[in-house]
């Protein structure tokens, strides 16, 4: 569901530009507090943020509405998303709010929520929240004296760290790994350095001094060479790459090859499938993971589970069908075993733990499947629906018919961007690249027409 104000995951756009603006926070946070109120208690917020500038007007902007809305709120600071998903069970809030754009530049901004269960909202839900916010929604405030209150909340982080560590086995310690950790100058500066050193790991901490600005810039899981630089200089055993709210995580080998989320999925299903862990007998992904990883685990025989991209459809798809391990191409990995969001942390503790069992480098555990030729090219668009124009239709219907079943094509609209996402993969590389250049072509062609 993409509606007005909700995309993908939760609300995105440019930071005091509809609808990224302190007065549409506000009405989120008014709608929000209304919705999530249940019997007499004082009902709570857990609010956290990232590091970039505008996390201040979105913040205050929040406060003042779920405030309004009779909702008292719990301050969090900069913290991760999977935090502030953690936090509203072990604090027993109504909401847990995050305030980042994730891996998108500092002039992003967005907003998600979570429920009192730590799970991301349902599209219903989202759309009784957008369904208020366009109304006389003061109508229904609290009164006077039912006003709520706003505190900042200290030990948070080491709430978090002290989850983060327990995901380990007890007797497990990092000692003798040297890890470079990329943290993006975001939301885990802090967090994930403390907790990696914690566990006994010598530690090089990077791209942990944010500045409101240089969030996501050339740095973390969306930029990764200045990590594989790193991990070379310091001869690192590996290296761990986060993006600004840490809820998702890339890998560097030794050597400085990146490792994508569809190999850590690869490696942590093989690992929990050996030892009995692994529920559903399968793990869920969207349709962007690479055909590869669906042959590695038929050659298991588990399924690959896929949905819509959206780390939020493959978290409602792993509670439906009973699976404990999912996640996303770009390093959004769910273990459900632990969390009920994607957790970079978590995740990459999950690889060093399989380091640690094997005594073998990263190098030889993570490659897990060759990787079928996989191509992805975005269009900018400005408007319009160039999806539903013939030509288009046309010309998609003949990339699906080229590439026949030892292929696969993915077109869709970005839920965060206004971008037409085309993607293509099959054991041919050549025609792959056709294919795509093809559809990119003729949907540049019907945008400038239009």
């Amino acid at each position: 569901m993409a509606g007005q104000y909700f995309g993908t995951d939760g609300i995105r756009g440019r930071a005091n530009k509809f609808p990224m603006t302190a007065e549409i926070a506000m009405r989120v946070g008014m709608a929000a507090g209304l919705s999530f109120q249940r019997g007499s208690h004082r009902h709570r917020v857990v609010l956290g943020k990232d590091t970039r500038l505008s996390g201040y007007m979105i913040e205050n902007a929040m406060v003042s509405g779920l405030c309004a809305a009779g909702m008292d709120v719990f301050l969090l600071g900069p913290i991760p998303t999977p935090a502030v998903a953690m936090l509203v069970r072990s604090l027993r809030a109504d909401i847990g709010v995050m305030i980042s754009a994730s891996h998108n530049p500092y002039y992003d901004n967005g907003i998600k929520l979570f429920g009192p269960d730590g799970y991301k909202l349902s599209d219903e839900i989202e759309e009784r929240i957008e369904g208020m916010l366009d109304k006389d929604i003061e109508l229904a405030l609290a009164d006077s004296d039912g006003l709520g209150r706003a505190k900042r909340v200290d030990g948070v982080h080491d709430r978090y760290i002290e989850f983060a560590k327990r995901t380990l086995p007890r007797s497990m310690s990092l000692s003798g790994l040297r890890i470079v950790v990329d943290c993006a100058n975001g939301a885990a500066y802090k967090v994930a350095p403390e907790a990696l050193w914690e566990l006994g790991a010598e530690v090089v901490a990077i791209n942990v001094e944010p500045n409101g600005f240089n969030i996501n810039k050339e740095c973390g899981s969306t930029h990764p060479a200045g990590l594989q630089k790193k991990v070379h200089e310091v001869r690192a055993d590996i290296g761990i790459a986060l993006d600004g709210d840490a809820d998702r995580v890339v890998i560097v080998d030794e050597n400085g090859t990146i490792v994508d989320g569809d190999q850590i999925m690869a490696l942590i299903a093989e690992s929990w499938h050996q030892s009995g862990r692994l529920a559903g007998g399968g793990v869920v992904s969207t349709v962007m993971s690479n055909l590869g990883l669906e042959r590695f685990l038929g050659d298991m025989k588990l399924q690959l589970h896929r949905t819509k991209v959206g780390d939020r459809y493959v978290v409602e798809h792993m509670r439906a069908h009973g699976l404990n391990v999912g996640g996303e191409q770009s390093g959004h990995i769910v273990l459900s075993d632990f969390s009920t969001t994607g957790d970079g942390l978590v995740s990459a503790l999950q690889v060093l733990a399989c380091i640690k069992r094997q005594n073998r480098p990263v190098s030889e555990l993570s490659k897990k499947f060759e990787p079928v030729p996989q191509l992805l090219k975005n269009v900018r668009i400005a408007g319009g629906k160039p999806l539903e124009e013939a030509p288009v239709k046309a010309a998609i219907e003949d990339a699906r018919h080229r590439l026949g079943k030892a292929g696969r094509l993915v077109i869709r609209p970005s839920g965060t961007e206004p971008l037409i996402r085309v993607m293509a993969e099959g054991d041919d590389p050549q025609l792959v690249e056709a294919v795509v250049n093809d559809i990119v072509g003729i949907i540049s062609e019907t945008r400038s027409a239009a």
